[in-house]
């Protein structure tokens, strides 16, 4: 399949997902109209869900282990040459704006490309961005299945006269309630200082 194929087919389902997710994308308040209307969207889309996976450490973890706190989760990989390096580091720059309520808030980058993100991998990356930040892999099942809980959308791609392949994937920033329930949802592109704002009225407010 050629990779203009598979971006069509990217472009496709994010559209599909838009789609159904209307009224919680084009909120008339933007981000901050995205987060107060997250809950009802949770209740009628089920976004994330029990997840197996190996932190950057080595060791293993699920969701539940995670309960009590806020989660900021995306899903990518550590050779994307641009969205995901600027997506984790809007998230961690939320997190500096945030002073003593980062504590309550850990962020997570899953990888949706185990054969080359190994946990030792994952850990020279993340260093590069927060030391809050936790980098998790698994087995491909074990991706797949917490990609699918999460609606996300991933699939290998390498380029004409390439031998290194590229993964197209989605490419949104979760925010989930320390139940484990999605709060909110930002689109790529979202502004640090938007997502601290959202953040800081999420849990002042008590979720």
């Amino acid at each position: 399949m050629s990779l203009r194929i598979v971006r069509w087919i990217a472009v496709a389902l994010t559209l599909a997902v838009l789609g159904a997710w209307g009224a919680f994308w084009l909120g008339r308040d933007g981000i901050n109209g995205a987060v107060q209307s997250a809950g009802t969207m949770a209740s009628a889309v089920q976004v994330g869900g029990p997840f197996q996976l190996v932190d950057h450490t080595g060791k293993p973890v699920t969701d539940t282990d995670y309960r009590g706190r806020w989660m900021l989760v995306y899903f990518g990989y550590t050779f994307c040459p641009d969205i995901c390096p600027t997506e984790l580091q809007t998230m961690v720059t939320a997190l500096g704006e945030l002073g003593p309520l980062a504590s309550r808030v850990v962020p997570l980058f899953i990888t949706v490309d185990p054969e080359r993100d190994t946990a030792a991998h994952l850990a020279e990356y993340v260093q590069l961005f927060d030391e809050r930040l936790i980098g998790l892999t698994g087995t491909p099942a074990q991706i797949a299945a917490a990609a699918k809980a999460y609606r996300v959308y991933y699939a290998k791609a390498t380029p004409k006269d390439s031998t290194t392949y590229l993964m197209d994937h989605s490419s949104f920033i979760y925010l989930m309630g320390p139940d484990g329930t999605l709060r909110a949802l930002f689109r790529m592109g979202t502004k640090p200082q938007e997502l601290a704002e959202a953040l800081r009225a999420r849990i002042t407010a008590g979720g």
